[in-house]
């Protein structure tokens, strides 16, 4: 009898031993993806601007950083992307972005300083949540004639490349670009609109940047 409750005792002991380092194993493997977009303590405190390096960054890729404890994604859209925005403007619930959700020098097909970078916050104008990236041009599940862009699995809401939501989808906005500058070719800074009489101001820009200041 003695010998069954030590046998009792070490099983608990083990299950609860390996339920702690299993528990231990998936914040460890979460960890990567969470410090992808949470923000630095600086950024953090008053919502402070976020000095971003998009060298790295090719063609069709995304980048998520934090900005205001809020998932931001830079976007660098490639030829292929960027040549059916245009033509997804009759599917489309605000095409020309009239509603309020980026700056004037946003309001455009590409909601975007650049044409070829989409830079915005990733929350869905629905209920809050953050929608999927799936930025490759072909038939997906969800919609055959997709064009790339967001997909919220959570209500099914759809946005294009440009943020811009379709038609038909219980979100009701486009999600939200917020103001941010190039400070060279290289870095974006997010939270600060480009400085008065910067061509920027005018996008959308193509080729080097001119006139980009810190």
């Amino acid at each position: 009898m003695a010998d069954e409750s030590i046998n009792k005792g070490r099983r608990r002991f083990l299950t609860a031993s390996t339920a702690v380092i299993g528990a231990g194993g998936l914040a460890l493997t979460a960890l990567p993806f969470v410090k992808t977009w949470l923000p630095s303590a600086r950024a953090e405190a008053a919502g402070a601007p976020v000095k971003v390096d998009v060298s790295k960054l090719e063609r069709g890729q995304r980048l998520r950083v934090g900005w205001q404890k809020k998932p931001v994604d830079i976007v660098n859209r490639s030829a292929d992307q960027l040549k059916w925005l245009k033509a997804q403007d009759p599917r489309l619930r605000d095409p020309d972005s009239r509603e309020p959700q980026q700056p004037k020098y946003c309001q455009n097909t590409y909601r975007a300083i650049r044409k070829e970078w989409l830079v915005f916050i990733d929350i869905c104008t629905h209920l809050g949540c953050v929608p999927d990236f799936y930025g490759e041009v072909k038939p997906e599940p969800f919609d055959p004639q997709w064009k790339g862009g967001y997909y919220c699995p959570c209500h099914h809401s759809r946005y294009d490349l440009s943020a811009r939501v379709y038609q038909g989808v219980p979100a009701p906005l486009n999600m939200v670009v917020m103001p941010y500058h190039w400070v060279d070719d290289t870095h974006i800074l997010i939270g600060v609109d480009p400085p008065a009489g910067s061509p920027q101001l005018k996008g959308p820009l193509e080729g080097p940047l001119k006139g980009a200041t810190a």
